[in-house]
């Protein structure tokens, strides 16, 4: 009788592991555009208002944004940041 009610453990385990892993599994395309909304205002000060918030949008888009990112690890950014950023000099706050 003992064994029946450790299968029965495990089966109602191993249910309710996979229903939490299917749940989690659905909002991981949705994570990015989370991620994306934080930085917008990041995206806004580096590229301008207009490229910022395009390039927080196509972010926003699950699997488009993460297709997007794979892209920029090896090539670079798609839309660039604004003039006088790079080259060590601070921005002014």
């Amino acid at each position: 009788m003992n064994d029946k009610r450790r299968t029965i453990a495990k089966k109602l385990a191993r249910t309710g592991s996979w229903q939490v892993a299917k749940r989690v599994a659905k909002t991981i395309p949705f994570g990015g555009t989370a991620v994306a909304v934080l930085l917008v205002g990041s995206d806004i000060r580096n590229k301008g208002v207009v490229k910022g918030l395009v390039n927080s949008g196509i972010d926003a888009i699950p699997f488009v944004g993460l297709a997007k990112n794979a892209v920029e690890l090896f090539r670079g950014d798609f839309i660039s940041d604004k003039p006088g950023l790079g080259n060590g000099r601070k921005r002014s706050v």
